[in-house]
């Protein structure tokens, strides 16, 4: 291996990362087993490819192209699941999971409940979303809140290609039902390549920039974005802490306390819209445990309470902003109550 070739090894890309976990998840047990729309090697890997090569190791059997039919997918998933299979199952975008809520919400996430713990139902649905390439409302919504609001369900988002495939291998071995939600825009971001068998435990947060005066909370892409704002916000003085949250439900509400429980400020960031978002939650729990420690209230920062638009100014104008960040991290900083 020439060196050229050992630094291209040493980086991977998010589709990357999530290939790496499913391969290596395949190998390891027989059980685990992957189906959706056009993931087969015979229609090209899946619309983003990140199944491709996986039929000609593993066979149609275990690498399944479906039907344009979500109910039938997480109705099939579900099924497999509760009688032994690790199935993870692919919806194309992240609108499409509406067709199948009956599936995921009364089913999946409620039968080790109705069940008194005797059915497990260890599944994984990988969805992919995010503005900013032009595909409309139908296709671009971030619903993750829909999702952390059912019990029984766990909801997670990466905001770099190593925790893509430590997340997602960690949920195929989880044996509660897992949402991975992934952004568009996000698939081509590199990043250092992971060991093999590399783990990101569900419910762990990371701390991606320490910092002394304000926690930045945030998940999936928008942490790029906290860490761009953190930097720039070093220049005026202003040191910022930036928390990945990883796994959005059950939050890790032990690291994200320790953090603002030091800054005494914090801003919570997400793509969706900030209206009725999972911000509000975490703003909430925070105001709760650490009231009397806050020196400002917790600020929120997310997308304009209406669809994404197609078009592409007005599709910018829709999402949040570095600048609007960078705002609410100053408003927090500049209140009276910082004394």
């Amino acid at each position: 291996m020439n060196a050229e070739t050992a630094v291209k090894a040493s980086k991977i890309n998010f589709i990357q990362g999530l290939h790496q976990a499913l391969d290596e998840a395949m190998a390891a047990d027989a059980n685990v087993i992957a189906l959706g729309e056009d993931i087969g090697d015979a229609q090209g890997g899946g619309i983003f490819k990140v199944t491709k090569g996986l039929t000609e190791k593993y066979g149609r059997n275990r690498i399944r192209s479906t039907p344009i039919s979500e109910q039938a997918i997480i109705g099939a998933a579900v099924g497999a699941a509760i009688v032994g299979m690790r199935p993870v199952a692919e919806i194309m975008l992240m609108n499409f999971v509406t067709v199948a809520m009956d599936q995921i919400v009364n089913h999946a996430a409620k039968l080790r409940f109705m069940s008194g713990g005797q059915t497990n139902v260890p599944l994984v649905i990988r969805t992919t979303t995010g503005a900013g390439v032009g595909f409309g409302g139908q296709h671009s919504d971030m619903l993750e809140a829909w999702f952390a609001h059912v019990p029984g369900l766990k909801i997670v988002m990466a905001s770099n290609p190593a925790d893509a495939k430590g997340l997602l291998a960690s949920a195929i071995e989880d044996d509660d039902p897992v949402i991975m939600i992934e952004n568009i825009m996000a698939y081509g971001q590199m990043g250092p390549a992971p060991e093999p068998g590399y783990r990101v435990p569900l419910g762990k947060a990371a701390v991606a920039r320490e910092g002394g005066d304000v926690t930045i909370i945030a998940y999936g892409r928008a942490v790029l974005d906290a860490l761009a704002v953190a930097e720039k916000l070093a220049g005026e003085g202003i040191s910022a802490e930036v928390i990945d949250l990883r796994t959005i439900a059950p939050f890790d509400e032990a690291t994200v306390f320790a953090s603002v429980g030091k800054t005494r400020r914090a801003v919570v960031v997400h793509e969706a819209v900030k209206a009725y978002g999972t911000g509000a939650e975490i703003a909430s729990r925070i105001t709760e445990e650490l009231w009397d420690t806050l020196k400002a209230p917790v600020a929120r920062v997310g997308s304009t309470y209406s669809p994404v638009p197609f078009s592409p100014p007005l599709e910018k104008a829709w999402i949040y902003s570095q600048d609007q960040i960078a705002g609410a991290v100053r408003s927090t900083i500049d209140r009276r109550a910082r004394g």
